[in-house]
């Protein structure tokens, strides 16, 4: 298999800003050959001993990657993460083809028809209708945004009443949490699973009744933790998944975003903690817990606190 050179993929990246379909499609297919290669018999063994399970850590890593390129603006790191983001697409469509399920060709099959689909105003009704749109919508939407969210909902509709349900949610009663989707971050999921109960008065009255249930649930992962027993490992893990579920609630409560605040505490350990290198005679390792809390004080006073008002918590 003949790869590009380093030097004709630089030259190719400066001299052109316009996607070339043929270049891109024989790309593609090699990357697909390659992925094919590795899970073959005599390819990669550890390529060849993942399962879906095994990998869907990796995405949400290569997802979060993407996002943090995005936000600095490396275009470079980003072109990087895209390709790790689009290697997770080619592995679980290698596995499902082992497995007689479908193949990369399938996806993007898929992928084709509802991007033609959606866009009547682009490629034409009779192209979107041939691809599957059973929805009446004014393909004329002159240029207007919301014209074309609006065409895109009532089709996305209109395919989600043609598809047949999944079996397991056929066997289970409707719930006012079908909205709220499984397939996004944790903690934006408890989010809006919260706000969804409390149209039905399931909520606490005020951010100040999350509190007591925080002490509630931190004894409760307490008592399960003290056991040290490998064997309790599920139920720990289920007792600190009930504390943050009360953290993002009471988040939700104050008007707070639990992802971005998150991510504001982490910046500002990542800060901290550079300074505490910084400040340091020796490498931290070999300081003693009590010369490492003061080096953290330190640090954090000269930094500041980085928000309005100074939390009390070490971390952040």
């Amino acid at each position: 298999m003949d790869l590009p050179s380093e030097n004709a993929a630089a030259e190719t990246s400066t001299a052109r800003r316009k996607t070339d379909p043929a270049r891109a499609a024989k790309l593609f297919e090699q990357s697909a050959t390659i992925m094919a290669q590795l899970r073959a018999p005599g390819g990669c063994p550890w390529d060849r001993e993942q399962t879906f399970d095994t990998i869907r850590k990796y995405t949400l890593e290569e997802a979060y990657e993407v996002f943090d390129a995005i936000e600095r603006r490396d275009f470079p790191h980003l072109e990087e993460e895209l390709g790790d983001l689009l290697l997770q697409v080619l592995f679980y469509a290698e596995m499902a083809a082992n497995e007689g399920q479908f193949t990369i060709a399938d996806v993007l099959d898929h992928l084709n028809r509802k991007l033609i689909r959606r866009h009547p105003h682009v490629f034409g009704e009779a192209a979107s209708k041939a691809a599957g749109n059973e929805a009446n919508v004014d393909a004329a939407v002159e240029g207007s945004s919301a014209a074309v969210l609006r065409n895109w909902e009532e089709i996305k509709q209109a395919e989600k009443r043609k598809k047949p349900a999944n079996t397991n949610e056929q066997s289970q009663p409707a719930s006012r949490l079908d909205g709220v989707q499984r397939a996004m971050p944790a903690l934006a999921e408890a989010a809006k699973l919260g706000a969804k109960a409390q149209k039905s008065g399931f909520d606490w009255q005020s951010w100040r009744d999350l509190l007591p249930k925080l002490e509630e649930e931190t004894r409760e992962l307490e008592a399960e933790a003290a056991s040290e027993d490998p064997a309790r490992k599920p139920a720990v893990e289920a007792e600190l998944g009930d504390l943050l579920f009360t953290v993002v609630n009471l988040g939700r409560h104050l008007g707070v975003d639990a992802e971005m605040a998150l991510r504001g505490c982490n910046l500002r350990f990542r800060e901290r903690f550079r300074e505490m290198e910084r400040a340091a005679s020796r490498p931290l390792e070999e300081h003693l817990p009590d010369e490492l809390e003061a080096l953290w004080a330190q640090a954090k006073q000269k930094l500041g606190a980085g928000h309005n008002v100074d939390g009390a918590d070490r971390n952040c």
